[in-house]
């Protein structure tokens, strides 16, 4: 049994994460920013394992001191931590790109990670043991028109985790990168500003991944071996050839901006 910290857990890849993982036996820290989500997930998922939850912004600093520093000594050793919390905001060039949905993306892709990671990160050294699990995009593999402070978030995610790696393999934690590709969940929705018409466009006419299917990716890395490393990890759907193309209908191909 482990005890594993998810971010961003109130939907999608996080909240599917910590499903499969609370049945699987693990006791599980669930994270976001929404209470009442929090606390129904909470119940539900507590007849499968133990859940704690902590309610904080990753992009704010001080509530991530405060929320990580109120654990109870039996929930502080954290054996594995899911760096899922993320966001995209808006599809607009450069010239016309929002400063507000800059600094959401790069406070959340980005600082958010470090943040929650500097918490956890010197209890992983002090006991020589641990596995790190960031999220990261194929975003960061290709960059795309009117996605380039998001894709350059991604690509941070990346080089980050690459650091990570160099820095804590010699404390025996594990650090795992995963780059999903087209996967439907509410990113879409949050991108697009509640516009539902463009954000199921996104989905149309193939089979994109769903948020299950990375959960199960995330179970296999932090479930191999002890002497077993994935160090990254790319997940297209079957019909995503590369970051900006997607057979639709198996007839043609379309960009599609992640």
């Amino acid at each position: 049994m482990k005890t594993i910290l998810i971010t961003g857990a109130t939907s999608g890849i996080g909240k599917s994460t910590a499903e499969l993982l609370a049945k699987q036996g693990n006791r599980i820290i669930i994270c976001g920013r929404r209470k009442e989500v929090l606390e129904s997930l909470q119940v539900e998922l507590s007849t499968f394992t133990e859940i704690f939850s902590l309610e904080f912004d990753v992009r704010n600093l001080d509530e991530v001191e405060k929320a990580i520093s109120s654990l109870p000594d039996e929930w502080e050793n954290i054996d594995v931590l899911i760096n899922n919390a993320g966001n995209a905001h808006g599809l607009d060039p450069l010239s016309a790109g929002k400063t507000d949905d800059w600094d959401s993306m790069i406070d959340g892709n980005v600082k958010g990670l470090l943040y929650v990671s500097k918490m956890i990160i010197p209890g992983m050294k002090e006991r020589n043991s641990g596995h790190i699990v960031n999220i990261s995009s194929v975003a960061a593999r290709q960059t795309y028109v009117n996605g380039v402070v998001y894709c350059a978030t991604k690509k941070a995610v990346d080089v980050i985790s690459e650091g990570m790696r160099l820095e804590l393999t010699e404390f025996g934690i594990k650090v795992t990168n995963i780059q999903p590709g087209a996967v439907e969940t509410e990113f879409s929705m949050v991108r697009f500003k509640g516009d539902s018409d463009r954000a199921s466009s996104v989905y149309a006419g193939y089979e994109p991944l769903k948020a299950e299917d990375i959960a199960e990716s995330i179970a296999y890395c932090i479930n191999a071996p002890k002497h077993v490393c994935i160090s990254d990890m790319t997940i297209y759907p079957a019909a995503q050839a590369e970051p900006r193309t997607i057979y639709r209908n198996q007839i043609q191909n379309n960009a599609l901006n992640l």
